[in-house]
């Protein structure tokens, strides 16, 4: 525990001053009339925010001091077969004794300040309310966690890391909350450490049509159901964005490198690169430009370097030995017990009953609103149901021995 540390982050003036030059020398790319946003992102709200970045509008500074004012952390972690990687993490504790361990796991191109908005409602007692102590780190090659250089970093490792963390800070039980990314590694997490990962909340389900194979119960009543209009609309999105809005997934799982030139060395190519994702991927969700410019800027700032984020995607596709694939996290995981929040605008927004094909679930919310990035999005969503699911009356209350979030910890 020695090593667990007070975290702060501060870009040195030079840095600043080198980011300024790089986008004074930008040469953008044009544009077709009336494009829309099917092509990409917009050249006015490219050359706009890179201005606002350039100039310092949204101050810099005042970024960092709401960065600062969080709860931050560093540790180290030893993932087997690889060096000592020391790990960046947020940690809200709550005052309640018996709080429940809540471990956040973010994305890309998403980030740890996901779970700003959760940190102090979730670790706040209250009557009708479990309070936990919440944990988000930055993943290992993003934000202010370390890089590897080693190959075949893959979910199996992500998972290790973030496991290791948990134990390293007293938590030998604790329960999940992800998308993205996140939904894959603590999927993996429950698939690797069941004893340990009690309960598991997702905004992010990727699962399969019901099989009269494995599950003809729920294939026959999958078979009789019609599809509600949502469910209708929610395929459709589903389609639009494994046909148009999936390209740099493509790109990413493929030649990861090859991509980081550019966007290691133009910070307007990789504002560009993510402000797209934010957009198509959201529901309507008024970014600030302080919002997107802390985004962009955890990549560009990172300790690794912003291509470094990109080589989970590789690294998941190419699966050595005795790894993980990204299927294996879509298919039933036993024992830790499942719920799902359904979002309209989310990247695959599946039937609701395909859910039930990933484990046991005890909780669901189908929300009229949302998208992609739920706990910026969404997050009174994301806290009710959390509440919900580990209270008194959820299916997983009460999962974590010794800690269901209303009362002090047993010391028998």
């Amino acid at each position: 525990m020695s090593d667990i540390k007070p975290f702060e982050f501060r870009v040195s003036d030079e840095d600043l001053d080198f980011l300024k030059k790089k986008l004074a020398l930008t040469r953008f790319p044009s544009e077709l009339e009336d494009p829309g946003n099917a092509y990409g992102a917009r050249l006015p709200e490219v050359k706009r925010l890179a201005k606002a970045w350039q100039e310092d509008t949204v101050p810099w500074r005042k970024i960092e001091e709401s960065i600062n004012h969080l709860p931050n952390f560093q540790t180290t972690v030893q993932p087997d077969g690889f060096e000592e990687l020391n790990i960046h993490f947020l940690h809200a504790k709550s005052e309640v004794p018996g709080a429940i361990p809540l471990l956040f796991c973010h994305g890309w191109p998403g980030c740890f300040l996901e779970a700003r908005r959760l940190l102090e409602p979730l670790s706040q007692a209250g009557e009708d309310n479990p309070a936990f102590h919440v944990i988000a780190p930055s993943l290992p090659n993003f934000g202010f966690s370390d890089g590897t250089s080693k190959k075949g970093f893959g979910l199996k490792q992500y998972a290790e890391t973030l496991h290791k963390l948990m134990l390293k800070l007293g938590y030998d039980e604790y329960v999940t909350q992800g998308g993205d990314w996140g939904f894959f590694i603590t999927r993996i997490m429950g698939v690797m450490y069941p004893d340990h990962v009690k309960g598991s909340h997702i905004n992010f389900a990727i699962a399969s049509e019901p099989s009269f194979g494995t599950q003809p119960l729920l294939a026959l009543q999958h078979a009789v159901s019609p599809y509600t209009e949502k469910e209708k609309a929610g395929l459709a999105r589903t389609k639009w964005f494994e046909t148009e809005g999936s390209g740099y997934n493509q790109q990413q799982r493929t030649k990861p490198q090859t991509l980081g030139y550019a966007l290691s060395d133009s910070p307007a190519g990789l504002l560009a690169w993510i402000y797209e994702k934010l957009v198509d991927w959201s529901d309507d969700y008024p970014w600030s430009d302080a919002e997107i410019l802390a985004f962009v800027g955890i990549y560009w700032y990172s300790k690794a370097g912003p291509e470094a984020s990109l080589r989970i995607y590789y690294e998941s596709g190419h699966v050595g030995e005795n790894g993980f694939s990204r299927k294996r996290a879509t298919e039933w995981v036993d024992k830790v017990k499942l719920g799902v929040a359904l979002f309209p605008r989310e990247l695959y927004r599946l039937p609701n009953l395909w859910s039930k094909t990933l484990g046991p679930l005890v909780y669901v919310s189908d929300n009229d609103k949302g998208g992609h990035f739920a706990a910026t999005e969404s997050s009174d969503v994301i806290i009710n149901d959390l509440r919900k699911m580990f209270g008194k009356k959820g299916g997983a209350y009460g999962v974590v021995e010794g800690k269901d979030g209303y009362v002090k910890e047993s010391t028998l």
